[in-house]
């Protein structure tokens, strides 16, 4: 019985995990370039169950009764990385790749600049001309084959398919798309972290995309599976949470009324 408890704690414990991320892939249904997150669960080892029940001769020997799984766990946690919709927007400052890559911006922290990967094109530009995100972090493009920020000016400029930048009085420069090497195809080395930006190590060229200027890439969150998803993790959670309240209940009739003297 005391077994139970634990078993129906963990199934809560999953539960709400996995609902947390429902929640968050529906907050940013509308988020440009979000890529969807799920989480996949495990149940935990088996053990065997046994007593001393069994008698050879005049003394109790081990019988194994089975085998009892322990619940469920969070195995870990992934993101789909499939391509979203591509909208036009008309703004000369959005961008979409379709294909495999991430744009890669600048980020001004305690340490010094760091980069980031993001499939969010979403861009503005700042006051000195440079091209950045809704969050200030600058765009990064090439230049005489060296990584630096993307600067713009005030003027009209036209990005390629192939993501070189034409800017009116100053030249041309490419805008930095770079790829990650995929495990079971998935970025094994790539980590979320705020703002729609990744972390990751050793960032290679990308060759297999198509830049769109004046589009957005939307997320790739399908709302209809959130919702069926999340009802059925809500399910999940009250069947546990019943489980739970009834063996609460159980242990405390055995350790209040039975073996009362009455």
């Amino acid at each position: 019985m005391i077994r139970g408890l634990y078993t129906a704690t963990a199934g809560l414990i999953t539960s709400e995990a996995k609902q947390n991320v429902i929640m968050n892939n529906i907050a940013n249904a509308n988020t440009s370039g979000y890529k969807s997150e799920n989480i996949s669960i495990k149940s935990f080892n088996e053990v065997m169950i046994s007593n001393r029940d069994k008698f050879q001769g005049n003394r109790n020997v081990r019988n194994n009764i089975g085998y009892l799984s322990n619940g469920s766990e969070i195995n870990e946690r992934n993101t789909n990385f499939s391509q979203g919709l591509v909208k036009g927007t008309g703004i000369n400052t959005d961008f979409a790749i379709e294909g495999e890559g991430f744009f890669v911006v600048q980020r001004n922290e305690a340490g010094g600049m760091k980069n980031y990967y993001t499939r969010d094109g979403h861009f503005n530009i700042d006051g000195n001309g440079y091209l950045v995100t809704v969050n200030g972090d600058r765009v990064m493009g090439y230049k005489n084959g060296q990584l630096e920020p993307l600067y713009v000016g005030s003027g009209d400029f036209v990005c390629s398919k192939s993501g070189e930048i034409s800017v009116e009085g100053i030249g041309r420069s490419q805008l930095a798309v770079v790829d990650f090497q995929k495990e079971n195809n998935t970025y094994g080395n790539l980590i979320k972290v705020s703002d729609n930006l990744y972390q990751g190590e050793n960032p290679i060229m990308s060759t297999k995309y198509s830049i769109s200027q004046r589009s957005l890439e939307t997320a790739n969150v399908n709302i209809i599976k959130e919702m069926s998803d999340m009802m059925a993790v809500m399910r999940n959670f009250e069947s546990d949470t019943k489980v739970l309240k009834a063996l609460d209940e159980t242990l405390g009739k055995a350790v209040n009324e039975i073996g009362t003297v009455r």
